[in-house]
């Protein structure tokens, strides 16, 4: 009696508190979806408003504290030196390889220490070996042809005051074949720069810049020139494939000119580590005033310190009087629906105003369209992780670098005007460069992880991650508590068995959990196959983008059912398990599969994971079968089975992508090819977008699907 006595005043054990938080999270996990996925959207929605004006963090940068040297003088050069490149288009014939000795003479008069580089074009094409690594010099001489190089001519201004450690890269592209005015703009441009900074004394940092051969594309010359730079080639540049190639009028013969063959090295010319880069570049857009356009996007959603733009977008405004643009989702700017959230917003800002007059929030609804134009314009660009630029490559070596398109307000061929418009483009370079010489360190007290509503307004990394951890929030509750449900549903004479009886029965709902699992292994596989099949696909040759997506679809649903008969059924029922059960066991298990996917790719590239996530997890928490739904008769199952046909719909890949194009572009002229170009450049460029859709996004679908079909 004792011992029962004191066996029955021992205290209870309480729970921790985070568990009972947990416990009441799983229990209410239909409140906290429906609360998290709208505070998620409408966190997302408010980005505009929470946006802030950029600032220089970086103290030494110091832009616009000193008066800029660039006088007419070398104004006057540099139009001669646009001058004599166009005088050669009379030749087409001889025009490419005049134009790159003629650049590299106005180089070598300056002073500086010029060098040829010749690199051939490497084919963008899927290897599945290769995605994440830039190819190796053996497989790119395995695919050159004699006939086609292209030959960079790059000079380089030694610093008086640098020990040779640093460098900073001045870039325009050049297409020495097709070249007409406009690209030879930014010629004079940089060299009006390139002459009056061999002649300063407070350069600290080696300048070198870079005319890269953009008749096979801008980007190919810059990878190339990087990639030898980085990786030395211990080989004398002038025998370079002189066993392969005999080309008689190859750029490096310069024995006409003696003079100017003794002051052209034949080796790879090279500096220190590159502080930042500038890729300049000339557009006529017919403008009303002197347009700059910066494109920062890099590979894979890398972006520059935003110290590089935001000095750029001080001296663009303040000092030479540019209008700066940041790239807009265009179609946006006269949608109705953001026109009202605007209107909403602002009246919200007002009332919050009217409260405490320090309170900012709300912004005019002109400036909310815009800046939901240019963010998503932003998101999208870093989600695809396709560089809107040359100043990509550089990115790719950890280089802070960005692409500067000028756009004059008038004709090219007034040259009155174009003496003004080279000196106001110099005075801004050398604005830029004169900041960049001032830093003893890389760039790296600003974000390197934002995004722009506007060239002066941003949205950091602590702000935009609250929209998306929102979204993700319910994935793990609502998969706790469908895994509860499922522990629950064990009939109650089960629980009166014997201990023996318990233990057999904890084995078997551990094995169907298991069995969950491997359908979603399965199925998972299949999607690292269907990301492999384009690499077969297009070895095929004479196929149109459009047989090549129906050969894609037909494969997948084809190694989709093989799997299936080889590996197990994911789309059959498991012996033993109840119906119910097994959607519930599955779905969770597919919920938790995907939010480590997300999580995965927040890190890898967070504007990927956003749109993911807003495509699907609606479609995920959601996914119910629809037969249950169907035959429960009432209005609100019958409103949750069209919900999941709609949505299942609208998060399928190539749906998605035609509704979007539809959408922004329109529908006319769309076809299935279309999708296959897209993620064609997805695969050429490396993006670990092509990644994500076909191992975690496709595969959660199917899974989903599955679960809508389930026979009950």
């Amino acid at each position: 009696m004792a011992g029962t006595k004191v066996q029955s005043e021992v205290p209870k054990t309480r729970q921790r508190p985070i568990v009972r938080l947990g416990v009441l999270l799983i229990s209410h996990s239909l409140l906290v979806s429906v609360v998290c996925c709208t505070a998620g959207v409408l966190a997302l929605l408010l980005l505009p408003v929470l946006a802030k004006n950029t600032y220089i963090s970086e103290n030494a940068l110091m832009p616009g504290s000193a008066s800029s040297m660039l006088s007419n003088q070398e104004v006057s050069e540099a139009n001669k030196l646009i001058k004599d490149i166009t005088s050669l288009y009379s030749k087409p014939s001889t025009a490419a390889i005049e134009s790159r000795r003629l650049i590299a003479q106005y180089m070598s008069n300056l002073g500086a220490e010029v060098n040829y580089h010749k690199f051939h074009p490497q084919p963008n094409e899927f290897h599945p070996l290769h995605f994440f690594s830039s190819p190796d010099a053996g497989m790119i001489q395995e695919n050159f042809s004699c006939a086609s190089y292209g030959v960079n001519t790059v000079g380089v201004i030694r610093a008086p005051r640098g020990d040779g450690k640093e460098a900073i890269v001045l870039m325009t592209p050049y297409n020495s074949v097709n070249g007409d005015l406009q690209e030879a703009l930014p010629l004079g441009i940089a060299y009006s720069v390139f002459s009056l900074l061999t002649q300063v004394t407070w350069l600290a940092k080696d300048i070198i810049w870079l005319v890269a051969d953009s008749q096979y594309g801008e980007y190919a010359a810059v990878a190339a020139w990087l990639r030898d730079y980085h990786t030395p080639v211990f080989s004398d540049l002038s025998s370079l494939n002189t066993e392969l190639c005999h080309d008689g009028s190859y750029i490096l013969d310069l024995k006409e000119n003696s003079n100017l063959e003794r002051k052209i090295s034949y080796e790879f010319r090279r500096s220190g580590t590159m502080a930042a880069a500038l890729v300049l570049k000339v557009v006529y857009r017919n403008e009303v005033e002197d347009t700059l356009s910066i494109f920062a996007e890099a590979s894979n959603g890398q972006m520059p310190n935003l110290d590089l733009i935001n000095i750029v977008n001080y001296l663009a405004v303040h000092r030479q009087g540019y209008h700066v643009k940041v790239e807009k989702v265009w179609s946006l700017l006269n949608s109705k629906w953001l026109k009202i959230l605007g209107e909403i917003f602002e009246s919200l800002g007002k009332f919050v105003k009217s409260l405490n007059p320090d309170w900012k929030f709300g912004i005019p609804v002109a400036e909310y369209i815009e800046g939901t134009a240019t963010l998503a314009s932003s998101l999208y660009y870093q989600a695809i992780g396709v560089p809107t630029g040359p100043h990509g490559a550089f990115r790719d070596y950890q280089v802070d670098a960005i692409t500067l398109e000028i756009s004059p307000r008038v004709s090219f061929n007034n040259k009155d005007r174009r003496n003004d418009f080279l000196l106001q483009g110099g005075r801004l370079i050398e604005g830029v460069i004169r900041s960049v010489n001032n830093l003893l360190e890389k760039f790296h007290q600003s974000f390197f992880l934002y995004l722009l509503t506007s060239p002066s307004k941003f949205v950091s990394v602590g702000v935009y991650m609250i929209a998306f951890a929102l979204l993700v929030a319910p994935l793990p509750v609502v998969a706790a508590s469908l895994y509860a449900e499922t522990l629950n549903l064990i009939p109650t004479s089960e629980k009166e068995k014997s201990a023996a009886d318990d233990e057999l029965g904890s084995v078997l709902r551990s094995w169907k959990w298991l069995n969950s699992a491997k359908r979603v292994f399965i199925v998972h596989l299949w999607g690292a196959m269907v990301s492999l099949f384009p690499y077969f696909i297009s070895q095929i040759p004479n196929c149109t983008p459009t047989t090549n997506f129906h050969v894609w679809f037909l494969l997948s649903v084809f190694s989709l059912v093989i799997l299936k008969w080889i590996l197990g059924s994911p789309f059959s029922q498991l012996c033993g398990l109840q119906p119910q059960e097994e959607w519930a066991i599955l779905k969770s298990v597919t919920i938790s599969s995907f939010f480590i996917g997300l999580c995965l790719m927040s890190v890898i590239n967070f504007a990927t994971a956003e749109i993911g996530a807003l495509l699907m997890v609606p479609t995920s928490l959601m996914a119910h079968p629809l037969k249950l739904d169907v035959r429960g008769g009432r209005f609100l199952r019958f409103s949750r089975a069209i919900c999941n046909l709609v949505l299942g719909v609208i998060s399928f890949p190539p749906a998605t992508f035609f509704i979007l194009k539809g959408m922004f572009e329109g529908y006319s002229g769309i076809n299935a090819g279309d999708f296959w170009n897209w993620v064609e450049s997805l695969w050429a460029w490396n993006s670990a977008t092509y990644l994500y859709i076909g191992m975690v996004h496709l595969p959660c679908w199917v899974l989903c699907v599955h679960v809508l079909l389930h026979p009950c």
